[in-house]
């Protein structure tokens, strides 16, 4: 068995001999030697080093070999500092032992591994153990700057995040998609990882913008161009909306330095727009009047706010990462350069195939920009990443020859792009060719309905309507929404005799023989004046996107089976569907899938997997969420109210949240008279929807999943997960995670569900010790957003801001007493060592368990902190007395996930709290406020 050492691992000089023994035995597959033992009811293992010390192991598996990862020193028995085991207590008692009757065979929790190398000896971790290839170690050693193209599948990502990890200081990652910024935060802090060394931004391009100063309206996207084309379309009937969006988006207004004067624009060389000279003469009068409709509708275009924001970017980056950087324009890169210190400390990684758009990108174009002298960009290498670990040998293969299709015919864009993929899975896959006839789409769409592993694509968004017509999963996308998905399957829609001219004329004058070829060559266009790749780059990229989001099987339905390009791809078809099978998704599978979407933007299919497949129906309770808790306040408070069954919920809710300002406020405002006090109508309420979420029979709340949604809300506003978290039920606040439930939901009062977990833990030192680790992980977002003074300021969990804010959106309420007056703010005491001592140090580290530190935290947080970046979180009150902030705006997401914007002492309704009259007398609130 090989055994690996995760990168980073230090073993201490007095273990470095017993290391080696556990090293040699588990080599040998003994296992018995090496004391290994598996770590009851958790996916890892140990071996003993020595009488105090012990290493953390786990087993993964890839074509057949078996391979023991070293992940982690224990030292003392203390489990519980375990980066990977998040503060579980372990009992080494309760360890099952691993002999040679239970082999290496026999080994359980042995998970498949995308790859191994044979003779590595580390490996790197995110999500999930990696090792890299020779090609892959090769770049990972080399210093920045780096430009890196891989196709999808090639382990760019892993590459790009592992790499991330090792640039020191202030370190920004950049990319079009929030949902692909998110998604690599969550990876880079898997697992708990920490670096005191440097300090990361995740952001979309958009929230770049926003952390400059927050533009007005949203970016406009070519869906609102649409409607803007149809009003001018009489005088351009000589091009579309969609490529004369996009020679506004990637040329007139593309340019770093502002949009191009009309001389420039009329002296652009003949492949550096698609249009005539004469043609361009009738489309640039169009820029004013599109800038004149941006403004009219509320929207604005990138490339303009990024010409505007360069003056005012300040230069606080230590080193940048833009993932996908063939998706921006010059000017948005522009922007982003003006944010970094030293002009070579970036990366930059992207796949120009992947362009689906005529932006006219190239690698040359964008290191001219990157590097200040010509000879520097001429000789900038670009590392190319040619293996595929994702798709199947034989998708790989068909995406190969398109990719040899578009380099003969219009020849090659750069050295960088003219690569071909090398399949690297162990998956043969299969290429089904498909006529087009009723028939057969009727047995083929019976067949695979039922899969959420099958996608159906089409070309563009004119189809989808088609399509629905002819198959019943909620999976179908066009080509721009397909961008950045993977399904085991996918079914590409009469994509090529749609648009038959156009692949015929990509396949015009292209013979076998270049198709058969072993490598693409590379060669400019003959034909400086044919801009053919810029007008097709759409459909030919479209195609090659369409056919690489498969990871098995692609299916192509085409009504023109003898279309001359599907015979350069050697793609045979017939009528025979008998082949053609997929396993039926679960209805939790598909709750998966439906958030899976929803993160990445596609509400139109997450929806409609809600809607025909899960058949979510509304709860039929009154829920007490934004909207419903405003209208049942209205209710209540209305002048000479007879709503007691209102005033009965709303006092139930007080009661349950522990509003004792609110309930005070029922009481002797509303003249509500509740047959018991208020805590224990408290308790009571806590117990009637509590003890669901508890224990390990959990069928009832599963249940109400199922029928409801995963995001289904009761009737104190809060969701499963909520609900989980506020209980410390780890499994089922696993299932719910796996079932794709949001962390970042809010409830009537800001909170999610990690904020329910952190007030449970604060009350309850055995839920602090025993659960907060696992759920910290499960639950706390990667960051949060907050809008100061016209500009967003990210607060990353490893930020000392970013706890002390979630423990007081936890914890504020606590401060009103039972009898609705609060005498003081928040402050450290909250905070300080004893209360912190049962917190499991993967949540609090040792360094911030002072209250000298968190004492600094407030302070430079403060809104008359003259600290940079200015977070203004909170307001001081009077010395060491705290509250929320009205000048700092919190992000919040609602069910549908728009965005909200509202101060922190909104969210919180402080000011209703405090003003409310509690007590018996009815007075107001005795805390003395600063002046």
């Amino acid at each position: 068995m090989q055994f690996l050492t995760y990168i980073g691992l230090d073993i201490p000089k007095k273990l470095a001999a017993s290391f080696e023994k556990v090293r040699a035995s588990i080599e040998r597959d003994d296992l018995r030697s090496a004391d290994v033992k598996k770590l009851s009811n958790r996916e890892f293992y140990r071996a003993k080093l020595d009488y105090d010390a012990r290493l953390l192991l786990s087993f993964v598996e890839h074509s057949g070999r078996r391979a023991c990862l070293a992940l982690e020193l224990i030292e003392k028995h203390a489990y519980d500092r375990s980066r990977f085991l998040r503060g579980a207590r372990v009992n080494e008692d309760d360890a099952c032992e691993v002999t040679p009757a239970s082999d290496v065979a026999a080994l359980e929790q042995v998970k498949p591994a995308r790859y191994l190398h044979p003779g590595r000896t580390t490996f790197h971790m995110l999500e999930q153990p990696i090792s890299f290839d020779d090609r892959q170690a090769e770049i990972h050693t080399l210093p920045l700057p780096l430009i890196v193209v891989g196709c999808a599948g090639s382990g760019k990502t892993a590459l790009t995040l592992t790499k991330l990890r090792e640039i020191p200081g202030h370190v920004l990652y950049v990319t079009q998609s929030a949902f692909l910024a998110e998604n690599a935060a969550s990876l880079y802090f898997a697992h708990g990882y920490e670096n005191s060394h440097q300090s990361v931004d995740f952001l979309s391009f958009a929230k770049l913008l926003a952390s400059v100063e927050v533009p007005r309206g949203r970016p406009v996207t070519l869906g609102d161009f649409r409607g803007f084309f149809e009003r001018i379309k009489t005088n351009y009937k000589f091009t579309s909306a969609h490529q004369l969006f996009e020679e506004l988006r990637g040329v007139i207004t593309a340019s770093p330095g502002g949009p191009l004067s009309e001389e420039a624009y009329l002296e652009l060389g003949v492949r550096q727009s698609i249009y005539s000279v004469e043609q361009r003469r009738l489309i640039y009068p169009l820029l004013a009047k599109y800038r004149a409709w941006l403004d009219e509708r509320g929207l604005y275009d990138p490339n303009l706010v990024s010409h505007a924001y360069v003056a005012k970017a300040e230069a606080h980056y230590d080193a940048i990462v833009v993932d996908e950087v063939q998706d921006f324009t010059n000017a948005e890169l522009s922007l982003v350069l003006a944010m970094l210190k030293a002009p070579r400390q970036f990366l930059l990684c992207g796949d120009a195939n992947q362009i689906v758009h005529p932006n006219f990108f190239s690698w040359s174009k964008v290191k001219s920009l990157f590097y200040s002298h010509e000879k520097e960009a001429l000789e900038a290498k670009v590392h190319v990443l040619e293996a595929n670990y994702r798709s199947s040998k034989t998708v790989c293969e068909l995406a190969n020859a398109l990719l040899k299709v578009k380099n003969a015919r219009f020849g090659s864009v750069d050295r960088e792009s003219t690569a071909l993929v090398m399949p690297a899975s162990a998956l043969d896959g299969r290429v089904v060719g498909l006529v087009k006839k009723d028939g057969v789409l009727r047995e083929l769409d019976k067949r695979l309905r039922g899969s959420a592993r099958v996608a159906v694509i089409v070309l563009n968004d004119e189809q989808k309507a088609e399509a629905k017509q002819r198959f019943a999963t909620p999976l179908i996308f066009s080509v721009h929404e397909a961008k950045g998905l993977e399904y085991d399957a996918v079914i590409l829609y009469d994509m090529v005799s749609t648009e038959r001219a156009v692949y015929g004329e990509l396949a015009s004058g292209i013979s076998q023989s270049v198709v058969d070829a072993d490598a693409l060559k590379y060669a400019r266009a003959k034909d400086r004046a044919d801009k053919s790749l810029e007008i097709y780059k759409f459909f030919v990229n479209g195609l090659y996107v369409a056919l690489t989001r498969a990871v098995e099987t692609i299916y192509m339905i085409e009504s023109d089976v003898e279309h001359p390009l599907l015979g350069l791809l050697r793609v045979t078809f017939s009528e025979d569907v008998s082949a053609c099978t997929a396993k039926a998704s679960s209805l939790e599978d598909w709750q998966r899938e439906a958030r899976k979407l929803e993160l990445q933007g596609k509400q139109e299919q997450a929806d409609a997997i809600r809607r025909t497949i899960l058949r979510i129906t509304p709860v039929p309770w009154n829920v007490l969420d934004d909207e419903g808790f405003v209208a049942t306040y209205d209710k209540v408070f209305a002048p000479g109210s007879v709503f007691t069954k209102a005033k009965q919920q709303l006092y139930d809710f007080a009661a349950f949240h522990q509003l004792s300002p609110l309930g005070m406020a029922i009481k002797n405002r509303a003249a509500y008279q509740s047959p018991k006090n208020f805590a224990d109508t408290g308790t009571i309420a806590r117990e009637r929807f509590l003890p669901a979420y508890r224990g390990k029979d959990t069928g009832r709340v599963m249940t109400d999943v199922t029928r409801h949604g995963v995001e289904h809300r009761n009737m104190m506003g809060l969701t499963p997960l909520m609900m989980a978290a506020y209980a410390g039920n780890v499994a089922l606040v696993t299932a719910l995670r796996d079932l794709g439930a949001r962390v970042d939901a809010v409830d009537t009062f800001g909170r999610m569900p990690f904020h329910f977990a952190l007030r449970s833990a604060f009350h309850d030192a055995s839920f602090a010790r025993e659960k907060m680790g696992a759920l910290y992980e499960l639950l706390c977002p990667t960051g949060v957003d907050v809008e100061v003074h016209g500009r967003l300021v990210r607060i990353a969990r490893s930020d000392g801001e970013f706890f002390v804010l979630a423990t007081m959106l936890a914890l504020f309420f606590d401060l009103y007493g039972s009898v609705g007056i609060r005498q003081r703010g928040f402050t450290t005491a909250m905070l300080d060592e004893a209360k912190l001592e049962a917190f499991p140090r993967t949540v609090v580290p040792e360094e911030r368990r002072r209250r000298t530190y968190w004492n600094s935290v407030l302070a430079r947080a403060e809104v008359d902190s003259n600290y940079r970046p200015a977070r203004k979180l909170w307001r001081r009150e009077r010395m060491g007395h705290y509250v929320p902030s009205d000048v700092a705006l919190l992000r919040t997401t609602d069910d549908r996930g728009q965005e909200k914007l509202r101060s922190l002492r909104d969210i919180l309704r402080i000011g209703l709290l405090d003003g409310y009259g509690a007590g018996a007398r009815g007075e107001v609130s005795r805390f003395v406020r600063a002046r």
